[in-house]
């Protein structure tokens, strides 16, 4: 049996005689008394949300996913397309499943998608992710003279981040996927 350490989003439980999969996860370290995880938790049956709160070391019932080498191709409405890189099969996603991860998909990236019972519960993305820089404003003389300035550019799936001044329109920058922030010229 697995404990709350091993809890990562993606992770499925059996709670309560239904299944969910782990969206959020906190680890918490209060100065008085005992360690504890809060987490967020997605119905795979209503889809209803809900946060919930276990001790640290506490034993839980994790269901064993599938992963799947996936690419994403395109977004349908509110459903985005993935296809098996091993036998071409696609799958609408729908958006709800990836959560706030939209924001990083580009045509042609490679995830990793965990399925159970035939159906997508999570997609992971890589940690850090190249994109090209469509739109970027011109560094100004003197805007450095304060030290770390940053500027707002516009990244090829439409992503907008701070980036150092010198960046500058059609450059390759990479993007941590779990901080959503600049980390270095590609």
């Amino acid at each position: 049996m697995a404990t709350t350490s091993d809890l990562a989003k993606g992770v499925v439980l059996n709670m309560n005689n239904d299944l969910w999969v782990v969206v959020e996860k906190q680890f918490v370290s209060p100065g008085k008394g005992s360690a504890f995880y809060r987490v967020k938790l997605k119905s795979m049956g209503t889809g209803k949300v809900v946060e919930h709160t276990f001790k640290s070391g506490e034993n839980v019932d994790m269901v064993h996913v599938q992963n799947q080498n996936m690419q994403y191709l395109y977004r349908e409405g509110a459903q985005y397309a993935l296809m098996d890189t091993e036998t071409y099969d696609q799958l609408l996603v729908n958006a709800d499943i990836l959560g706030d991860d939209v924001r990083f998909l580009k045509e042609g990236l490679n995830v990793v998608a965990k399925v159970y019972e035939g159906r997508v519960v999570a997609v992971d993305l890589p940690k850090k992710i190249t994109y090209e820089v469509v739109e970027a404003e011109h560094a100004v003389k003197g805007d450095t003279a304060s030290g770390n300035v940053t500027k707002t550019v516009k990244l090829e799936n439409g992503l907008e981040i701070q980036a150092p001044l010198f960046i500058k329109q059609g450059e390759q920058v990479i993007v941590n996927t779990e901080t959503g922030q600049y980390v270095e010229r590609a």
